[in-house]
């Protein structure tokens, strides 16, 4: 029995440990399973998508009784938005959505999720609605309404339609189409058909109280706890068929995202992909203007493919990406282009313009911030003026090293030159420097000299008179 004891200890750390990585919970089999996962104020991206995705493959598995979304969200893509209700529609997990904190909001593409969830619930203090498409660039498609009374919509049977004063049919149809898929989505569920399509047609918006009373979420509750037990005993549909919930004295298990989906998550931040950009561009290019490769030029090339990656699950607005980049092009340019900065201010339009067009999204959180791209457009624009006008500086200041640096410099005689051929011979001090000089004239030591050229190591030089004046004319041989 002695040597079962290790197995035993073994045995029992492995349950303990894979216990604690199911959220530290201890679950029993008379103890049903629900799963949690929170959206606090965050937007319905690629990276929200895989995981609710993930939470619902995960409840799933694990035979949860129910898996809640506590959702605060101001909104978000539209595909993404779409993706997120798929997933919830096929699940055959039942998936209540929770709008909480007090103060949270379910707009825009928060609508769609709640709408499209089997159970749908608010906290106290909280509002939803808000789901008109906006067009890309941030204005409306169009100013639609719905009429209290009216002709039939269009393919809405005994229903009013929503009516649009869109500009162009294409607005229309992206107007119309959302509204048909709010209807849907509410028809579905049992829901208040028509408060679906006003919140997509009007924009209009609820109050947790409201959204109960009109039919639009099921139930209010204080937190989670009180959700659950409001949830024991409901039927909901699923692909499956009907099922009722059982879900008093649940266990709780919060599920959060990895590091990886945290790590995309804040890459795929518009500002963060840009300012990635604009930085590892400039250490590419640092490293180029330098001998070999560094520090600079590794940080930069992992900064432009962390950004690229970024960008990837943005939708990204191409002409803004060109121009971006064209910006620059304008700014490396301007180190070789005589524009008197002309250059420079081209390139910190070209960016400005390009980064507030990058993220091809109607809504502000999905964008570059504005607050970013300017001081990033302004500093850029700066840094290339001083840098182009040290350089023009640097061409018209006397050269004081080389060759040139001795040109027009005084030189000391250290002793009385020696005639040879036709030339005077003798060491001078120069520059702190003793070297050997010719002069067509006779030098005295301690006289002074200027310096006239270079001949490889010697130097030329002339002497000057006692009230400097030269002399060479009148010693010349």
């Amino acid at each position: 029995m002695s040597r079962l004891w290790p197995i035993v200890c073994v045995l029992i750390v492995v349950a303990g440990s894979g216990q604690a990585a199911h959220g530290g919970q201890p679950s029993t089999a008379d103890s049903p399973l629900v799963l949690k996962i929170t959206l606090e104020d965050e937007p319905i991206t690629p990276t929200t998508v895989r995981f609710i995705r993930r939470a619902i493959q995960q409840a799933e598995e694990d035979g949860a009784a129910c898996l809640v979304i506590v959702l605060d969200t101001p909104g978000g893509l539209v595909d993404s938005t779409r993706s997120v209700v798929k997933d919830i529609l096929a699940s055959t997990t039942p998936v209540a959505v929770y709008v909480s904190p007090s103060g949270a909001r379910a707009a825009s593409a928060g609508v769609f999720i709640t709408l499209a969830s089997h159970i749908a619930a608010m906290a106290p203090g909280t509002h939803i609605g808000a789901a008109h498409p906006v067009q890309l660039g941030g204005l409306p498609i169009a100013p639609p309404g719905l009429p209290p009374t009216g002709p039939e919509g269009e393919g809405q049977g005994e229903r009013p339609g929503p009516t649009t004063a869109a500009s162009n049919p294409l607005e229309a149809k992206i107007v119309n189409d959302t509204v048909a898929w709010a209807r849907a989505l509410a028809q579905l569920r049992g829901r208040n058909e028509d408060w679906a399509a006003r919140a997509v047609a009007e924009s209009i918006t609820v109050t947790a109280s409201e959204a109960v009373a009109a039919g639009v979420v099921d139930l209010t509750a204080a937190d989670v706890n009180s959700l659950l037990a409001q949830l024991d005993g409901r039927e909901v549909r699923l692909p499956q068929g009907a099922a009722t919930l059982h879900t008093a004295g649940a266990t709780v298990r919060t599920l959060e995202m990895w590091w990886g989906e945290r790590v995309l998550s804040l890459i795929s931040n518009p500002t963060v992909a840009f300012l990635l950009l604009v930085l590892g561009f400039y250490g590419v290019l640092f490293e180029l203007y330098t001998p070999g490769w560094g520090v600079a030029g590794t940080l930069g090339v992992i900064c432009l493919v962390v950004a690229f990656f970024g960008l990837a699950v943005l939708p990204v607005n191409y002409v803004g990406l060109a121009l971006v980049l064209l910006g620059l092009g304008l700014f490396a340019a301007e180190a070789f282009v005589t524009s008197h900065g002309l250059v420079a201010l081209g390139g910190a339009v070209c960016l400005l313009l390009g980064g507030l067009m990058l993220v091809d999204s109607p809504i502000g959180f999905m964008r570059v911030s504005a607050g970013v791209v300017v001081p990033v457009a302004a500093a850029s624009g700066a840094i290339s003026a001083f840098l182009v006008g040290s350089v023009i500086r640097a061409h018209r200041r006397r050269t004081r090293t080389g060759a040139e640096g001795l040109l027009a410099e005084q030189a000391v005689a250290q002793e009385d030159f020696t005639l040879r051929a036709d030339r005077y011979v003798g060491v001078v001090l120069a520059h702190g420097e003793l070297w050997h000089a010719e002069s067509r004239g006779p030098v005295l030591a301690g006289q002074i000299a200027e310096v006239q050229g270079l001949r490889g190591l010697t130097l030329e030089i002339r002497a000057a008179g006692p009230q400097g004046e030269s002399t060479a004319a009148a010693a010349a041989p």
